[in-house]
């Protein structure tokens, strides 16, 4: 074997050695550090190669190169919006490998899949949230988080957000929350069922939160000065505290003792009045009005009693029974089984609103504000009774006040023998005395006179004396 043949195999088996080297050690490399091709629904992360209206390009750890590309742009995302080279950024793999060799992304998946998990944080931590209005409904409003939906009902809006219409006018209502689309709300998320797709929001959560520590300057039995803000059904709102701040709802059953049907019978919008907190419920304030006014309730149990019969209005009639007014303030019920309705008989056949019957009390219960009664079926021979009832009343008056009158004549007559009696023993008393004072003066003066003939006599017997000496 030549030199030069020797040379040769010498390189070829060095040449073999080195290339089993690189081998065993691209072999190592390859199970260091393997490279992980993208499955469909993945989220990969990669930095931004270049943007346009129609698509954005990413590199994916340096080794793929991803897409973005028509609607799964989502430009609604604020992290999306408005993206630069180098920007780091999340996608999900809706295609391996499209037409062009690419992984093809998605920014919607992606940035829903991010949108949920900020969700449940929020409603896990109870932490606020911006919201855009985007429809409006009877019910409320639709809203969304990032592309993710949600409704914020209308009981659920911010007292100064809360639409307050007279009557309950829902097509009103509507008219006023549509006023709300395109607008950005704080709410919190009190509802939340990622399987059923179910967010719901509340505005007047995330506002009570922050009106915290003024909610709790107010304490149950506080009397405020409001003003009437809205007139509903159900009840009127009014705003009172320091510019007018607070709200609160004074029920309909709270604004006066007496049955109210309609609230805007005794209160309209801009009217003045007092009320006293009975209950706080979170942001909730509720007031009532008849607290201040005085109970006519108390004592009733004076005037009426079971087994009374009275005369009473009929004020509405209900299926169940009918209220009656058995005074301006005093009202009770007479149940369907007290109105003496034949069978099939209906009552609205048999009783008119505003029409007086005759009423036997058959429950009182001043403390919880009840009174029943039942239907009296003989009117006439009530009537008749009555008519009796009061003559002998009006005779039993009048004699009353005959014996009265007779008796204070009586009274009178008995003082003035008494004034007389006294003033002529007084005049008898006067006369004896004087009597006694004259019979001691003539006592005195018949003694006077006996001294004086007594004198006369022992001077006439001492002259005769004398004489016959």
């Amino acid at each position: 074997m030549t030199e030069d043949s020797k040379q040769t195999q010498q390189k070829k088996s060095s040449t073999k050695k080195t290339d089993q080297a690189l081998a065993k050690e691209f072999a190592k490399l390859l199970q260091q550090d393997t490279v992980k091709i993208p499955q469909v629904g993945d989220i990969v992360r990669g930095a931004v190669v270049s943007t346009s209206i129609s698509e954005v390009k990413i590199d994916i750890d340096g080794v793929l190169t991803g897409v973005v590309r028509g609607p799964q742009l989502f430009e609604e995302a604020d992290e999306y919006s408005d993206l630069k080279q180098g920007n780091e950024v999340e996608a999900t793999v809706i295609d391996e490998d499209n037409e062009d060799g690419e992984v093809e992304l998605s920014f919607r998946d992606a940035g829903e899949r991010k949108a949920w998990e900020a969700l449940r944080q929020a409603y896990k931590d109870k932490t606020n949230i911006k919201v855009k209005i985007i429809e409006a409904n009877k019910g409320g409003l639709m809203a969304r988080y990032k592309h993710i939906a949600g409704f914020l009902p209308v009981s659920q809006l911010a007292p100064e957000n809360y639409p307050r219409v007279s009557g309950g006018d829902k097509g009103k209502i509507l008219e006023k929350i549509r006023s709300f689309v395109g607008t950005t709300f704080e709410i919190k998320v009190i509802t939340l069922d990622e399987d059923e797709g179910t967010v719901i929001f509340s505005e007047k959560k995330a506002w009570s939160e922050k009106q915290k520590d003024v909610i709790d300057q107010y304490k149950v039995g506080i009397v405020v000065d409001g003003t009437v803000t809205a007139v509903t059904n159900f009840g009127i709102f009014i705003s009172f505290g320091e510019d007018n701040k607070m709200e609160g709802l004074i029920h309909i059953s709270e604004l006066d003792w007496k049955r109210i049907d309609d609230p805007s019978e005794l209160y309209q919008v801009g009217d003045k009045l007092k009320a006293e907190i009975i209950a706080l419920e979170d942001s909730k304030i509720f007031l009532s009005a008849k607290k201040l006014k005085k109970n006519p309730w108390e004592g009733v149990d004076k005037k009426y009693y079971v087994g009374q019969v009275v005369e009473g209005e009929v004020l509405k009639v209900n299926p169940f029974g009918l209220f009656v007014k058995l005074s301006e303030d005093i009202h009770g019920l007479a149940h369907v089984s007290q109105l003496g309705l034949q069978r099939g008989g209906k009552i609205d056949d048999k009783f008119k609103v505003n029409e007086t019957y005759n009423f036997e009390i058959t429950s009182l219960v001043p403390e919880e504000h009840r009174l029943g009664l039942k239907f009296v079926e003989n009117q006439e021979k009530i009537q008749v009774d009555k008519k009796e009832k009061t003559s002998a009343n009006k005779d039993k008056k009048t004699k009353k006040e005959k014996e009265q009158k007779q008796e204070e004549s009586s009274e009178e007559k008995q003082e003035q023998d008494t004034s007389k009696l006294k003033a002529k023993v007084a005049s008898k008393k006067s006369v004896s005395k004087s009597k006694s004072s004259s019979a001691q003066t003539k006592s005195s003066s018949a003694q006077t006179k006996n001294s004086f003939k007594a004198t006369k006599k022992t001077s006439s017997e001492k002259s005769t004396f004398a004489s016959s000496e």
